[in-house]
């Protein structure tokens, strides 16, 4: 049996920091590595070019100080928004080209299942076998706990937002729309973006106990987490 093909590819030995600022933007990128400089770089003004009206539109300064990115397996979306004034600001939706598993949390690693919950990225991976690449930090303090309670052990892990168009537990988003949420990665720094992943859109559906039906105890409680959340933090019309 051929082994699964993992969605990173290592980086080479770490390389040293330059001074970096997109031309005329005053935008400094010398905390990223000199790679993450060169693809922000390489992609920043198309990136600027797609997504800088919708900014403007929805009245959030560009470049933005926070963004939250909003997963909805069930619908194979994911929602962009940025933060202005202490608000969540919608700004644009994209779709999921591929996303593997059925709803529910990933439990243990082969099971090819989306992590759900509130998750952060921890790297920004410029050499990704999937084009370019955001790391999750699936399995969180949430995972492990529950985990711990289960007895569960393997949890998995190099859960990511990337590239392309096919994935084993990953998001898979295409290429030209992880060039965009790259490079607004890089800008607004990973510290400043969100991640939310629920099994659908809890704001258009009321929670039923079967939603979580055969799934442990504890999805009801995050479910009702995540769903208080995209309510209250992230309002929408159904759509």
């Amino acid at each position: 049996m051929k082994p699964l093909l993992l969605c990173t590819l290592l980086l080479p030995a770490a390389l040293l920091p330059r001074a970096f600022a997109l031309p005329g933007e005053g935008i400094d990128l010398t905390s990223h590595p000199p790679s993450v400089q060169r693809i922000v770089d390489r992609h920043y003004r198309q990136t600027e070019r797609r997504l800088e009206p919708r900014f403007r539109f929805a009245g959030v300064a560009w470049p933005p100080q926070r963004l939250a990115y909003v997963a909805l397996k069930e619908q194979r979306r994911l929602e962009l928004w940025a933060e202005q004034s202490g608000q969540w600001v919608h700004i644009h939706d994209y779709p999921i080209q591929a996303l593997s598993g059925q709803p529910g949390p990933k439990l243990r690693e082969g099971d090819l299942q989306v992590p759900e919950g509130f998750y952060r990225i921890t790297w920004l991976n410029p050499h990704s076998n999937f084009h370019l690449s955001l790391k999750l930090d699936y399995p969180n303090q949430h995972d492990r706990e529950q985990a711990r309670r289960e007895g569960r052990r393997g949890l998995g892990g190099e859960i990511f937002i990337h590239g392309e168009a096919s994935s084993r537990g990953c998001l898979a988003m295409g290429n030209r729309v992880i060039e965009d949420l790259f490079v607004l990665t890089a800008l607004v720094g990973k510290e400043n973006v969100s991640v939310l992943i629920a099994a659908r859109d809890f704001r258009a559906e009321p929670l039923s106990t079967a939603s979580h039906y055969g799934q442990p105890e504890w999805v009801s409680a995050l479910n009702q987490q995540l769903a208080t959340t995209l309510q209250e933090q992230f309002p929408r019309e159904p759509q």
